[in-house]
């Protein structure tokens, strides 16, 4: 699929939102989500990928990396690529699968929201197989994705996928939001709603364990994927005095990276020493892949926001931000 059927799209129309299309790095276009407020998101339509997330003081929430490609068809270093259909190398597809490397399209006239959440910035991307893709993963599919901006400038990814095969033939993928948080120092971040859960250790052939501690920190390379994880995990960043909350549905498992030093230094779209002001906190199916018949739709959604962390005795107290709304 290429890039030329999005090219003709300056302005998408919409009820409530017009789409802004803009030509980004290398000449590659990107779709604009603008509130009021002052926060921002920007959509690379290469991947479908969120490569930008702003407050409404303009603070940039995700991490990329400033040795990251915007070169077909190699993947974007940062924001939150899509994995699928295929997580890591978890079956016979390249790393993570195809989708976000593929061109996707603007939908001019996607179905509307709920009347109540009229005062939501949002875009419809969608992708199909090209001939090519089925020669590497048989099936016909349609993969919408929609991303949010909401007023109070929280991101929502919702991903639709449709079995379109008109062979009777049910077909099975695995799928992440592989987000990478911009944080200011990893070794000040702790990550709660986790403690006691199975986890598979990707350093460790994945093995399966259960994590000790009460929180997770961070002093070495982290691989892991969580299982059966709530729908709500926080990110607690010490020094900026902030927590991302990340709700989810229909992902029941939470993937957590960072690569440290010695991982940082062998990627080459990857700077030596990033990996101290990111953390990828991913939701995911990964443990059971999902299976669709003909006719059938998945639907996985996650909801990003910040809140300020209120501290207790020198500690984050990050109970509030769980058990809240």
């Amino acid at each position: 699929m290429s890039s030329s059927a999005a090219t003709s799209v300056d302005t998408v129309p919409s009820e409530k939102s017009p789409v802004e299309i803009h030509k980004g790095i290398n000449g590659l276009e990107k779709v604009i989500l603008r509130d009021i407020r002052g926060s921002s998101v920007e959509i690379y339509l290469y991947g479908a990928q969120v490569t930008s997330w702003k407050n409404e003081h303009g603070e940039e929430l995700l991490f990329l990396s400033s040795k990251s490609n915007f070169k077909p068809p190699k993947p974007i270093r940062g924001g939150i690529p899509i994995c699928f259909p295929q997580f890591s190398n978890l079956g016979s597809l390249e790393a993570h699968g195809f989708a976000r490397n593929r061109f996707w399209v603007v939908d001019p006239s996607p179905p509307p929201f709920p009347t109540h959440s009229s005062n939501k910035k949002y875009v419809d991307l969608l992708l199909k197989p090209s001939e090519e893709d089925t020669k590497i993963w048989p099936h016909s599919f349609e993969f919408r994705l929609r991303v949010t901006l909401g007023p109070a400038g929280d991101l929502m990814l919702t991903s639709r996928i449709r079995n379109t095969n008109t062979d009777g033939k049910p077909f099975t993928f695995t799928f992440a939001y592989h987000t990478y948080f911009s944080v200011s120092d990893i070794s000040e971040v702790r990550v709660e709603g986790l403690e006691t859960l199975d986890y598979l250790d990707n350093l460790q052939n994945r093995q399966r364990f259960t994590e000790q501690g009460d929180a997770i920190t961070f002093e070495s390379e982290v691989d892991k994927i969580y299982l059966s994880t709530p729908t709500k995990i926080a990110i607690l960043d010490h020094e900026k005095k902030r927590t991302f909350v990340i709700r989810k549905d229909g992902l029941p498992d939470a993937v957590v990276w960072n690569p440290w030093d010695k991982k940082a230094k062998s990627m080459a779209d990857f700077g030596d020493d990033e990996y101290k002001h990111m953390l990828c906190v991913e939701a995911a199916a990964v443990e059971k892949p999902i299976t669709l018949k003909p006719g059938e739709e998945w639907r996985g959604r996650q909801e990003l926001s910040t809140v300020p962390s209120s501290y207790c005795s020198g500690q984050l107290d990050p109970r509030r931000v769980l058990q809240g709304s």
